[in-house]
């Protein structure tokens, strides 16, 4: 019994001398053990020198305690708790059941394999724990292959009062299916969990007008909506049943042309449809993307954009509390307009500015080709500006700026405190970074990314000269150039506003899933 810790040992001998039988591994603990043990051989660490080591403080706290503190861990952990000691047995079985796939599934040789497995043990853990239930999480191509057992998981007791209801599909799981695999309905027993339902992410699926006619979610706070055909009714009345809805991720929605929003409640927002979404529906006949999306939300405070494949008008009537804005984006496929009241962006260059969004203190921006002419104009729209997020390498012209932008630094104060851009040491990003170095007196970080090849310590010796480091504006600032193997500065963005997947106790409060899988934007 190398895993156990001295006072678990100690309830061990305790057991026994009193006749009880050992903890010994159920069904459910042995579902959620897929993958293999590692036995320690370190030996126990010494108890300290008052003789306190050996005292279990954790097994002495209540078990509506415990419970709490089982319900945040893993499905493997939460189910392997049981053979601690006696004290233990039961906490697991007391405690709200999470059922994750994430935790359970296996990386294999064949995919098959591993699918069986994870329904396995998914239809184990069920079949063994009395509930209630808090998380449930699998893939949506069940929804595809295995309807009735997807509906029997559903409908178990062990699921009552669910919180929060994922069909997910992680990026590392390699399918089967040679093409994209047709979308089908979930099963009726999803909408049972309506009035308990906190977080919900349905993705891979289609949402015919039956299944959300007069459904209610009235504690529904997140909701993610991915790779989903819906008919415009249909996606209007699933929005307009949720009374407190905070956050919102549409990525990948099929059938709806035109979106209105008008929420007191939702303070993030994610839409458009993103790479994978827009590639795995290629396929489909008379495929209709979003064209346009208006928003009427007072209480907006992030709001992102994910791109298209499509030209799309992106509204925003009322936002006075919007803080955090991106990805905005130039690239010919991605010619989104934005309006903000009577700020209109075409792309990335500003087409109307009579009043300014003083409300926005984080951008982030993406284009192929950046210059500093682009940025100074949009911080024109957003002058109380402090975080900027810049995915492309600034290429192009030279960025001089000496004489070009003066009356803009004469009249204009930067409040920026943080920029991270990628960088390659060329001179136009020298400029670049130079003007902001040289100009802006609040700065307190700027952080330039470059790849992981030919970068050495007599490269950063000479940035630190081309850019001006000891005639800095902020004197308390901290510049670093970070090497990153995989600068993926702004796609993260995707998994941030939206919290479900973050982390496993939802924080409610926070808007951080696949999404917004961010709002991005790193902290």
């Amino acid at each position: 019994m190398e895993l156990l810790c001295p006072s678990a040992k100690r309830r061990r001998s305790e057991d026994l001398a009193a006749g009880e039988p050992p903890p010994r591994a159920t069904e459910a603990t042995e579902a959620a053990n897929l993958g293999p043990t590692t036995h320690s051989k370190e030996p126990p660490p010494p108890p300290d020198a008052g003789g306190g080591g050996d005292v279990d403080r954790i097994s002495g706290l209540p078990d509506a305690v415990l419970g709490e503190i089982v319900s945040l861990l893993s499905t493997k952990e939460a189910g392997r708790t049981q053979i601690l000691a006696s004290r233990w047995r039961h906490v697991w079985l007391a405690s709200p059941l999470v059922i994750d796939g994430r935790d359970l599934w296996t990386k294999p040789k064949i995919f098959t394999a591993a699918n069986e497995a994870l329904a396995s043990a998914v239809s184990k853990i069920l079949s063994a724990h009395p509930g209630p239930g808090r998380r449930f999480c699998v893939p949506p191509h069940y929804l595809h292959d295995r309807p009735a057992t997807v509906d029997a998981w559903l409908s178990s007791p062990a699921l009552h009062n669910l919180q929060e209801l994922d069909f997910w599909e992680g990026k590392h799981m390699v399918h089967r299916y040679g093409r994209p695999y047709p979308l089908a309905p979930p099963p009726a027993s999803t909408f049972r969990f309506s009035a308990t339902l906190r977080v919900s992410t349905l993705s891979k699926c289609e949402l015919p007008d039956s299944s959300v006619e007069g459904i209610h979610f009235p504690h529904l706070k997140q909701l993610g909506l991915e790779n989903v055909s819906f008919s415009e009714g249909s996606l209007h009345t699933m929005i307009s049943s949720c009374p407190v809805l905070e956050c919102l991720l549409l990525n990948g929605i099929f059938g709806v042309g035109c979106l209105r929003i008008s929420s007191n409640t939702l303070r993030s927002i994610g839409v458009g449809t993103d790479f994978d979404c827009y590639r795995d529906n290629l396929h489909r006949d008379n495929l209709q993307l979003l064209e346009e999306v208006i928003i009427d939300a007072p209480c907006l405070e992030r709001s992102l954009y994910l791109g298209s494949f499509k030209p799309t008008n992106f509204i925003i009537i009322s936002s006075p509390k919007l803080e955090t804005l991106g990805c905005l984006n130039n690239d010919w496929f991605e010619r989104t307009r934005l309006v903000f009241g009577t700020i209109i962006i075409q792309g990335l260059k500003v087409v109307s500015l009579t009043t300014t969004l003083n409300s926005v203190k984080t951008l982030a921006v993406a284009s192929h080709n950046m210059n500093l002419d682009t940025v100074i104009e949009l911080m024109k729209c957003f002058p109380c500006l402090e975080n900027l997020y810049i995915k492309s390498c600034i290429t192009g012209e030279m960025n001089r700026w000496r004489h070009k932008h003066r009356d803009f630094i004469k009249s204009c104060d930067i409040h920026l405190k943080k920029i991270v851009l990628r960088y390659r040491g060329i001179k136009s990003q020298i400029n670049f970074a130079s003007f902001f170095l040289l100009n802006a007196r609040e700065l307190e970080l700027m952080r330039l990314e470059v790849g992981n090849t030919n970068y050495n310590e007599a490269f950063f010796a000479e940035q630190y000269g081309m850019l001006q480091m000891e005639k800095r504006a902020s004197r308390g600032m901290n510049s670093t150039i970070t090497v990153y193997q995989k600068a993926d500065l702004l796609l993260s963005c995707k998994l941030q506003t939206f919290s479900s997947r973050s982390s496993r106790a939802s924080s409610m409060s926070s808007i951080s899933h696949q999404s917004l899988r961010s709002s991005g934007l790193d902290s």
